[in-house]
């Protein structure tokens, strides 16, 4: 083309055809290429690119359609950007953080500003106002009878007014109001902190949970037909069972104490004698020696502080070990009862403390331990047991294969964060097995141990409540331990937990029997009835293939009314929990926890219900080794037949939106969207059995403290203490090149007033940071380390309050990523018809979610 030709041309083809040129030298096919240019000349013709509100959103584009490239450009975008503009107008604040007071309004949305604006005025009103500290404090003033009194009365009035909100008949459009009406009630009382505005939510919750259920028994069953009867009897019995639970938990974590320490007197000598057992099996001597070296340097008077070694492997290495550094072992002649029967015998043969620390081999305590247990048993003589968390300083399965270590809390952080913290304001807190104190003449009054279950230590709390004894826990991690390093492993740890606490139903049933309280009754069944829930999340995995394979009315209404029930009763179970839970438990990952273990507590514990006397104890392995990253095919088998049934009943609903009768569209859309969501949690459970590849046998844990290194020639080198692991640390120097690999240096630590030296060598170098092996230790030494490091007072003190807090929809879509993440992973390591099958369903998926609005970063600029 000649320059005078190109001159002719008006300048907007001329910037189009840089485009077009543009699009062309980056690869793009020329069908898109063409498509991109022709929707551009469609907008500049009709939408006026070129007037100022326009060129304002075109300038922000990048930010406001973040996942859609304007270089490469894709057929769909157009859809894309369509989809996206709908969630700006109806969710971004019209005026953004750091904007100008006469900022226009985007596209006419100034009330949505109003909305945002009033609700964060009246949370910072309660705030400011300090509402939520003064009810507390008035409601605390008042004497206990009037207290008592005034708590039933409210229960009461909530109670009728509720009963007659639940069992009131509404049609669609009246309980559309309904729903919307406490809907609104919740998003504005959910902003306003303290507990009142808690239950408040519980209050809601509740009320739309059991109106739902009372429909479900009322309105919902097919009696005339045997198969949707059928069907629909075991939904209602699961969904009745979750909501069992749901009261229980709502009651049980409603108020936690929070417990603080209590001092011990100032004089040592009137402290009492501990005995500190350490039972182990076949736990590598590896795995037990930083425990016992962290118990040896415990604060407590060294003549009323003994340490046994209980070993029932009977291992000599074990048996010289403690007898090298000083610490008694005890190994029996029979195995009887496993870990209750070993602590039993060695009460019976040697210990005579006062009381009694009980440690697994792998939960290694800090020096402050007995100090902040012991003071409560000096302070209540009917305190029999004392229990303290269980933390872990290595990730376990779920956080490790996910790569979600330190970002989402664990299943356990639910338990030791808030459950039994809520017990613990009902007298119900009980055993866990380890990091624990128990009064001695409490425990020979119930004749040692339980022996009974497979969970001796639940049971052995409840034997102690029964005969008039208190509990206590204290929300302050004071030893830290070992997670399982294996998915089958933590599976296999909770097969034993889940029959043990059914066979505790059974056998010794706290809902029976003398000496509890019913609160007490209420807190023990909830554990129990927690591990149950295998069935139920199978019944709710399958529940919508009824429908889909069989034609089976599970839920006999039309598809509105279920959606206008079920989803109130879903949202504001989930926000509430959310209020409730949120440090501890984010949302939706419930729904991943129970489905990998649902499958495999399912046969133990209705076996357990029905023959509580079968069942063995299993020793869950600590401190392996997961040498290559790999598929639990065996631990994925059966969610892989959840996931083909679930496939199944997909393309059913494909078939039957097509051929099926036009009145039942709604229907099929609504059995789809449940299994879908079914699917995504099944992938998550896929996700989980991909076994990461585990680099060091000895967890590092993180940390920032000073210490200093010492060269050979003398030289002083300041340094922070990055991480540090059984075996070494990893510290950061002020400057490079100080150092290099196999010279010989020594750690400096202190611990208080007292400087420790540790000799070391150099064996990684990374510019300023520096990974160092400590080398041949003596047994001072090794203890003094665990000192300055794993036993510190202060090491574990805040790791539980570190998470972030919970954000539904955030964790909502975590979960979805996480569900395609699991096929992802099923293709990379699944059979090659199966691997190209789930590839193209995920690439298909994939797709479909860019389609999906994208969150926008909040800048200084006003939007136009």
């Amino acid at each position: 083309m000649t320059p005078l030709r190109w001159l002719l041309i008006p300048p907007a083809w001329q910037a189009l055809h840089h485009r077009y040129d543009s699009f062309r030298r980056q690869g793009t096919p020329a069908l898109t290429s063409a498509l991109h240019c022709f929707w551009l000349v469609l907008g500049w013709s009709l939408l006026r690119f070129e007037a100022p509100g326009w060129q304002k959103i075109l300038a922000e584009r990048r930010r406001l359609y973040p996942h859609i490239s304007p270089e490469r450009p894709r057929p769909a975008d157009l859809l894309r950007y369509f989809f996206q503009s709908v969630w700006l107008l109806l969710m971004l604040p019209a005026k953004e953080q750091g904007g100008s007071e006469r900022s226009h309004d985007f596209i006419g949305k100034r009330w949505r500003q109003r909305r945002y604006l009033w609700l964060e005025a009246l949370a910072q009103r309660a705030k400011d106002r300090d509402m939520a500290h003064r009810a507390d404090r008035r409601f605390s003033r008042l004497p206990p009878p009037l207290r008592k009194g005034l708590f039933g009365l409210v229960i009461v009035a909530a109670s009728a007014l509720a009963l007659l909100c639940i069992s009131q008949p509404f049609d669609f459009f009246t309980q559309l109001i309904f729903v919307v009406l406490l809907w609104c009630v919740a998003m504005v009382v959910r902003r306003i902190p303290g507990r009142l505005p808690t239950m408040m939510l519980i209050v809601l919750s509740l009320t739309i949970s059991c109106r739902y259920l009372w429909w479900r028994y009322t309105s919902t069953l097919n009696w005339d037909d045997p198969v949707s009867l059928t069907f629909g009897l075991l939904l209602i019995a699961a969904e009745t069972y979750s909501w069992v639970v749901l009261v229980l938990g709502y009651f049980q974590t409603l108020w936690p104490l929070h417990r603080q320490p209590v001092q011990m007197p100032e004089d040592p000598a009137s402290w009492p004698t501990i005995d500190l057992l350490v039972p182990t099996y076949n736990e590598p001597l590896s795995v037990v020696k930083p425990t016992l070296y962290a118990a040896l340097g415990i604060d407590w008077p060294k003549d009323k502080l003994t340490i046994y070694v209980l070993d029932d492997g009977d291992r000599t290495e074990f048996r010289q070990f403690a007898a090298e550094i000083g610490v008694k072992y005890i190994a029996r002649p029979s195995h009887d009862f496993a870990k209750a029967g070993n602590i039993n015998y060695a009460l019976r043969t040697e210990c005579r403390g006062e009381y009694v620390a009980i440690f697994d081999c792998d939960h290694v305590p800090t020096r402050s331990f007995l100090q902040v247990s012991l003071g409560w048993f000096l302070k209540d003589p009917k305190l029999a047991m004392l229990q303290t968390p269980h933390h872990f300083f290595s990730p376990d399965p779920f956080e490790r294969n996910l790569g979600r270590f330190r970002r989402t809390p664990n299943e356990g952080t639910l338990f030791y964060g808030l459950v039994q913290d809520g017990n613990d304001v009902w007298n119900a807190a009980f055993f866990c097995g380890s990091c624990a104190v128990i009064r001695r003449s409490a425990l020979d009054e119930i004749g040692g141990v339980a022996v009974e279950t497979v969970t001796e230590d639940a049971h052995t709390s409840l034997r102690l409540h029964r005969k008039g004894y208190t509990s206590a826990y204290i929300r302050i991690p004071q030893a830290a331990g070992l997670a399982t390093e294996s998915l089958s492993a933590h599976i296999g740890q909770r097969i034993r937990w889940a029959r043990g606490m059914v066979q505790i139903f059974r056998l010794d049933n706290p809902l029976m029997g003398k000496g509890l309280k019913l609160v007490q009754r209420l807190c023990y069944a909830n554990a129990m009835l927690h591990f149950l829930a295998g069935i139920p999340r199978l019944i709710f995995l399958l529940a919508p293939l009824a429908f889909l394979l069989f034609h089976a009315f599970i839920i006999f209404a039309p598809a509105l009314t279920i959606a206008i029930f079920v989803l109130p009763h879903m949202v504001h179970t989930s926000l509430t929990n959310s209020r409730i839970q949120g440090r501890w438990r984010h949302s939706f990952w419930s729904e991943v926890y129970e489905t990998v273990l649902a499958w495999y507590i399912a046969r133990p514990t209705t076996v357990a219900l029905f023959s509580p006397h079968k069942g063995r104890f299993n020793v869950t392995a600590k401190g392996g080794l997961v040498e290559e990253r790999h598929l639990d095919w065996v631990i994925t088998r059966p969610y892989m037949c959840l996931v083909l049934v679930n496939l199944a009943g997909l393309f059913a609903a494909f078939w039957r939106l097509y051929y099926g009768p036009p009145h039942e569209v709604l229907t099929v859309i609504v059995s789809l969207v449940w299994v879908l969501y079914n699917m995504i949690i099944l992938g998550g459970a896929v996700a989980v059995s991909v076994e990461a590849r585990q680099i060091r046998e000895a967890h590092r844990v993180e940390i920032a403290m000073p210490a200093a290194l010492a060269r050979g020639d003398g030289h002083m080198l300041p340094c922070t203490l990055r991480d540090y692991s059984d075996g070494g640390v990893g510290v950061e120097l002020r400057q490079e090149n100080l150092l290099s690999e196999n010279a010989k240096v020594f750690l400096l630590l202190r611990r208080g007033q007292q400087e420790f030296s540790f000799p070391c060598r150099v064996q990684r170098v990374f510019g300023r940071r520096v990974g160092i092996r400590l080398h041949q230790l003596t047994t001072e030494q090794h203890v003094a380390f665990i000192q300055c490091t794993f036993a510190r007072a202060d090491t574990w003190a805040l790791w539980q309050d570190s998470f972030p807090e919970d954000k539904p929809v955030q964790s909502l879509a975590d979960i979805v990523l996480l569900g395609f993440k699991g096929y992802l992973r099923l293709a990379e390591y699944g059979p090659a018809p199966l691997r190209r099958l789930f590839l193209w369903l995920t690439r298909t998926t994939l797709w479909l979610f860019t389609f999906f609005p994208k969150r926008v970063r909040r800048t200084g600029s006003a939007l136009p």
